[in-house]
């Protein structure tokens, strides 16, 4: 008989304790038209937490921390991109590369696997509604395990 034992979780405990959060560039049409896919991950599983797309604004971040709050996440990890600066409390913000190595790497593998997130590539989205339904497919199978 084999027994584990685990140490339950109390309020003050329950929640991710470190969050990395960025933004990945691509484009719809032409380079002109610029189109943004903000996300976050668990800093210590890798998981992707929540996603939006939008423009590189305030507007389209505070959309991503509305749906981070039921994660009640401890610290916040990102660059110096200004809109994480004003709308994150600075106790629970740190600033810097380091302790975003985990989304650029995932944001690397994104960019080797879905060829419209590469830079220069002829393979790209004529409009906003497919390039976030492809995008979005993709993530919700490969970081979700939903079914397509």
């Amino acid at each position: 008989m084999e027994v584990v034992v685990e140490r339950a979780e109390t309020d003050e405990e329950s929640g991710v304790e470190e969050s990395e959060l960025d933004e990945m560039w691509s484009y719809v049409g032409k380079k002109a038209n610029p189109r943004w896919l903000w996300h976050a991950i668990d800093r210590r599983t890798g998981q992707v937490l929540a996603y939006v797309f939008g423009a590189r604004k305030d507007e389209v971040f505070l959309q991503l921390k509305a749906l981070l709050e039921p994660f009640g996440i401890k610290r916040y990890c990102t660059d110096g991109w200004g809109a994480y600066e004003r709308h994150l409390p600075v106790k629970l913000h740190q600033v810097g590369k380091r302790k975003t190595q985990r989304i650029e790497r995932k944001h690397l593998r994104l960019r080797t696997r879905i060829k419209r997130l590469v830079r220069k590539t002829i393979c790209f989205s004529k409009s906003e509604v497919m390039h976030d339904l492809v995008i979005g497919l993709f993530m919700n199978r490969y970081e979700f395990g939903l079914p397509i």
